[in-house]
């Protein structure tokens, strides 16, 4: 391996370390069962010299007991060294897995941008299961045929070392050959990985959008994409198997040869009295019983080459700088002011600024309504308060302290957020209204904030009330419902600041009235920011601010902002359904 490799499975086996003992009995009955092998060809060598030339009984008598005891003791170092390396093995695989989603859970926005989320699942089910073939079947092979093979090759070179120097001769052959498929099996199960990642991704998308498969007849279409998917990574596969595949029997065929001139060789010195029958029949049974772990070693390459490509994925994600989160300053409960001066702010990857030069104070416990067309930038404005993203120039305040030097557990605590894409778990109602911090709160403060939100009755009705579990994202309810636990979250959150994000869009006339109705009450006392899907919903804002590309063009309460007929008026006179939802 190069020196990249050696570094890499290094950093794989610092995770072996705590469980060290486990690992060390593992290696320990491998040594055992690695230093019974040349016993079996000398058992039988001296079976022959003893029993059928020189005719000692005493000996052959125990010759069967020799045999069963050998078994006995290989069989149960054979069971310890597999227990205990597997059990090590599995050990690795769940911390590594804790150790990518501890990073995962911790990644900026923009790294979620940027992957799609079948590869990141992929990582977690397919990548790291490869990582046991580096971390438990190469070091297997690697410490237990290794010694078996250097074993079997001493016991050679003390029954007859001129024939077993002759072996010597495969070695720089094998180990070429070893190379070259190695870097050919690195190569596919990298592109394997990646593939398997994107097959991830399209069931993913096919799960989420049946509703829209079924209607739109779209069948034919994801079952030929799932079909090009599958076949790319059967493609992959097959290219690793035929490097794995001819690898070995390149290597026997070298060592076939060298077999062949030493069995040769070994007759010729039979002929001329230089060797025994039990000495000849020893040597021939230890050179055979030498290709099996040979073979071993040859295959271990495919293993330990798939092994490090998942080392390389899972590496890769813990490797990834989790969120900036330099601010030193802790506050407590805000008031609420928050100001944005001069905030310019472009995408990652992009040239064109989504927000330009935007300067905005937002008073304590004032309401604020952002409006304009899609693309305007409301959204990405809305998403800069929390720190999703990090801004380009300008400033954020929030009680007068730029949010960069705000801790980020401390900003977002003080920051409720209710959107039009509400997330919920398929957990109960009562842990999907009390997530996270708020988890410890009282079951009357759960019911509180329900009842708050209007969402106490169909709690009630459920069968189980609170402790009824809503399946994935709220399957089980409907639009409004699900909204009302959102906002039943924020209730239990009491932050001073909240954002709704087109809160009320894509609802029935009776659910917006239940979710008006909550968010009426929710803003009472809070700064309030509302993108807003229908502008009659936030007429009766503080005031109303108009984006448009991405730099505020009219501010005002909406009497005002109608008297002067500009922007905002005639997106008030537009049909409802002109009006959209999206707001970067």
């Amino acid at each position: 391996m190069v020196i990249a490799d050696l570094k890499l499975y290094a950093r794989l086996l610092r995770y072996v370390r705590p469980y060290w003992r486990t690992f060390a009995a593992s290696l320990l009955a491998m040594i055992v069962v690695a230093a019974t092998e040349p016993a079996l060809p000398a058992i039988f060598q001296r079976l022959l010299d003893a029993g059928f030339v020189e005719r000692d009984l005493a000996f052959t008598q125990w010759v069967p007991v020799l045999i069963i005891g050998l078994a006995l003791i290989r069989g149960g170092g054979s069971f310890i060294s597999d227990f205990c390396i597997h059990w090590v093995g599995q050990k690795v695989i769940a911390d590594l897995r804790n150790a990518m989603f501890d990073k995962l859970i911790r990644l900026p926005t923009t790294y979620y941008d940027h992957h799609t989320t079948g590869s990141l699942i992929s990582k977690f089910t397919y990548d790291v299961t490869l990582v046991t073939s580096a971390a438990t079947n190469a070091i297997t092979v690697a410490v237990k045929d290794t010694l078996v093979v250097i074993g079997l090759f001493g016991y050679l070179l003390w029954l007859n070392w001129r024939l077993t120097l002759i072996s010597l001769i495969v070695g720089p052959v094998i180990a070429l050959t070893i190379r070259y498929f190695s870097q050919r099996l690195r190569a596919m199960s990298r592109a394997e990985q990646s593939a398997m990642g994107d097959l991830n991704h399209l069931l993913e998308e096919a799960v989420g959008a049946h509703r829209v498969v079924k209607v739109f007849d779209g069948q034919s279409y994801e079952q030929s994409r799932f079909a090009v998917g599958t076949n790319r990574i059967r493609r992959f596969a097959m290219k690793g198997v035929v490097a794995a595949a001819a690898n070995v029997p390149l290597t026997q065929f070298a060592a076939s040869i060298a077999i062949a001139a030493i069995v040769y060789l070994a007759i010729v010195q039979a002929q001329r009295d230089q060797t025994t029958v039990g000495g000849f029949v020893a040597f021939i049974a230890a050179m055979l019983m030498l290709l099996a772990p040979l073979k071993r070693i040859v295959q271990v390459s495919q293993s330990l080459q798939r092994g490090l490509a998942g080392c390389e994925s899972v590496f890769s994600l813990i490797d990834e700088h989790p969120e900036v989160d330099d601010g030193t300053t802790e506050l407590d409960r805000a008031l609420g002011r928050v100001e944005l001066i001069n905030v310019s702010f472009m995408y990652p990857g992009t040239d064109k600024f989504v927000l330009q030069d935007v300067s905005l104070t937002m008073n304590a416990g004032e309401t604020i309504a952002l409006v304009g067309a899609s693309g305007g930038g409301k959204t990405t404005l809305a998403n800069l308060i929390p720190r999703f993203y990090m801004l380009q120039s300008g400033q954020i305040l929030l009680d007068g302290i730029d949010i960069r030097d705000l801790k980020l557990g401390s900003l977002r605590a003080n920051i409720a957020l209710v959107s039009q894409d509400i997330v919920l778990f398929n957990d109960t109602l009562a842990a999907n209204i009390a997530y996270g911090r708020l988890a410890k709160v009282s079951r009357e403060a759960i019911r509180e904030a329900a009842q708050a939100a209007h969402a106490l009755a169909f709690i009630d009705a459920m069968p189980q009330g609170l402790d009824t579990v809503i399946g994935e994202n709220g399957v089980r309810l409907s639009g409004g419902q699900r909204q009302r636990l959102a906002i039943a979250r924020a209730f239990l959150k009491d932050a001073p600041v909240l954002i709704l994000d087109e809160a009320t869009s894509a609802l029935d006339s009776e659910s917006e009235r239940h979710v008006q109705e909550a968010l009426e009450q929710l803003m009472q006392g809070r700064t309030t920011l509302v993108i807003a899907h229908r502008l009659s919903t936030i007429e009766g804002a503080d005031r109303i601010v108009v984006l448009q590309d991405g730099a505020i063009v009219e501010t005002g309460r909406h009497e005002v902002l109608i008297s002067q007929d500009g922007v905002y008026a005639r997106l008030h006179r537009m049909p409802l359904e002109r009006v959209t939802a999206s707001g970067k």
